[in-house]
């Protein structure tokens, strides 16, 4: 069966000194993050693989990776914008959409500069496998937000284990959950899904929609878990959620880059650093 995984890293950082965050050597043999997530990934059974590229990370990608990684094609699928009219790229849904030509087959969509688990990506695998809806992680919120700060996050409502809605919920902190009416135990996504092409379609006619009513904004973004969330009232999918087994890790800030060095080296080997 094609399976194919897909990777959004078309944006540079302006957080991350505008390099390119998947680059960041973050693995105990200086593994670059993107490269780390693939080896987690390709044991699943990927048979393609699709980097959604912009102008600025193109040429770096394509000159890093070529047309294949271990011995699975790589395709690249370049999400563009008119500067005179936008400020920036129409989001996450847009991103997916720009690579319709080559998902002639169930994907798994995610971030490029997060680390979700190989279990992560073999549950999904699984799931496309053996089920025709749609399918994504939730990760306990305890285990997503930051020791300082606030951040957004799309909190699941479920029931069953069918996804009801993805509320984006903004400033989340650590100690602001009671604030929000959320628990530390909430799962909440982190941009990984497992979708397939009818689904695709959906969320194409809904980015057109989008782009119509949103013509004379230059910074309006169509995002990939608000479409989705939306398709499934309307009873066009459903989407099982399953609760991650898996350590998540992100780069956001240049200081990322040693932290999440530092733990990687310690689950794989119980070393320490220091």
């Amino acid at each position: 069966m094609e399976i194919a995984l897909v990777y959004l890293v078309a944006g540079l950082s302006s957080r991350f000194g505008g390099k390119i965050k998947q680059f960041a050597q973050v693995g105990p043999n200086n593994e670059t993050l993107i490269e780390y997530s693939l080896n987690q990934a390709l044991p699943a059974g990927f048979t393609k693989i699709v980097f959604i590229v912009g102008e600025k990370t193109i040429t770096p990608f394509s000159e890093k990776f070529g047309s294949e990684y271990q011995g699975i094609p790589i395709h690249y699928a370049l999400q563009t914008f008119d500067p005179e009219k936008r400020d920036r790229p129409w989001g996450t849904c847009d991103a997916v959409c720009y690579a319709l030509p080559f998902l002639n087959c169930p994907f798994v969509v995610c971030a490029g500069d997060d680390l979700y688990g190989s279990s992560t990506f073999q549950t999904l695998v699984n799931h496309l496998k053996e089920s025709e809806d749609e399918a994504t992680i939730g990760y306990a919120l305890e285990n997503v937000i930051p020791e300082e700060g606030g951040v957004n996050r799309g909190i699941f409502y479920a029931e069953n284990n069918f996804v009801i809605e993805i509320r984006e919920t903004y400033n989340i902190k650590k100690n602001n959950l009671k604030e929000q009416n959320l628990s530390k135990n909430d799962l909440c996504s982190m941009l990984i899904f497992a979708l397939h092409q009818k689904t695709l379609e959906f969320l194409n006619k809904n980015l057109d929609n989008f782009k119509i009513k949103n013509q004379e904004s230059r910074t309006a973004e169509c995002m990939l878990p608000n479409e989705l969330s939306q398709l499934i009232p309307e009873k066009k999918i459903k989407m099982k959620v399953y609760p991650s087994q898996e350590h998540w890790y992100g780069v956001t800030n240049p200081e990322d880059e040693q932290i999440i060095k530092d733990k990687i080296l310690y689950f794989s080997t119980g070393k320490n650093t220091k």
